[in-house]
């Protein structure tokens, strides 16, 4: 820590000159990047509308209520769809992330420098895409409906849990693993008796997680052409309708809050 002779005293600083004027440089910078960044979006926003937007909220909360509850009919089906997106979608993706963890962990990758980074390219490709562009990607090779939503939800979801999975294999005790190869198992069968029932809380905490995820954005999949719920806020958008869109996300909130209610179940049981 820097200090400063005053009259023969010596007096502690927290930072040296260079230090302190390298800090408020950087504070400098970074209101300069604001400002410029600012001025960029103000030139690009028409604040006419910005400043309409709370009276044109009103206008179409006032249309939007009461909803329309002779329309709940025609939403159990796409709401039944929604959840079947979401779950079996995880399903998918949870057979295909488990391989990929164990070949992306450093302590169960039979290559640390071949197979664990094409393992790693694999979790990080899966979850740098959004599953609305999964989705768009797979209407146009395979056509609209519930399949493209399902396939969209797997792709992504397998790098979110094998991330956390092979991140939950490199934490396991290796004196289990020791104890069992001791014995002469061969190496599934170490996986098998001394890695999977160390793993299997987190695997079991992850897949509830992700699920409760997957509902949420299975709910929106349908604004592309991708199955559920999501086609008839779609539809109900295009035509103005708006209690259709008030019922609609109502029954949208619904299914999320009981699929939070769920998956905390579900991880209370298992902690």
């Amino acid at each position: 820590m820097p200090v400063r002779e005053i009259s023969g005293a010596k007096v502690w600083r927290r930072r040296s000159t260079g230090e302190a004027l390298l800090r408020w440089f950087g504070w400098l910078v970074g209101v300069a990047v604001f400002l410029w960044c600012w001025q960029r979006i103000s030139a690009a926003t028409t604040w006419f509308f910005v400043w309409d937007a709370p009276r044109i909220a009103g206008d179409i909360l006032d249309r939007a209520t009461p909803p329309r509850w002779s329309y709940i009919d025609a939403l159990w089906w796409p709401i039944w769809d929604t959840l079947n997106i979401a779950t079996l979608g995880t399903m998918i993706a949870l057979v295909f992330a488990v391989p990929v963890a164990f070949l992306a962990a450093r302590n169960t990758s039979p290559s640390v420098w071949i197979i664990r980074p094409v393992a790693l390219l694999i979790i990080v490709a899966s979850r740098s895409i959004n599953s609305l562009i999964w989705a768009l990607l797979l209407i146009a090779i395979i056509g609209p409906g519930v399949f493209a939503g399902i396939i969209a939800i797997a792709i992504r979801s397998i790098g979110f849990c094998a991330k956390l999975l092979y991140e939950a294999i490199e934490e396991i005790d290796e004196t289990q693993v020791e104890a069992i190869s001791a014995t002469g198992a061969s190496r599934w069968q170490v996986m098998v008796y001394a890695i999977a029932p160390q793993i299997m809380p987190a695997f079991a905490g992850i897949s509830v997680f992700r699920w409760d995820i997957n509902i949420r954005e299975s709910t929106v999949l349908g604004l592309v052409g991708a199955g559920g719920i999501g086609l008839q806020l779609s539809s109900s958008l295009n035509t103005l309708a708006w209690p259709q869109v008030s019922l609609i996300l109502l029954v949208i909130l619904a299914a999320v809050v009981l699929g939070e209610w769920v998956s905390a179940k579900v991880r209370g049981a298992i902690i």
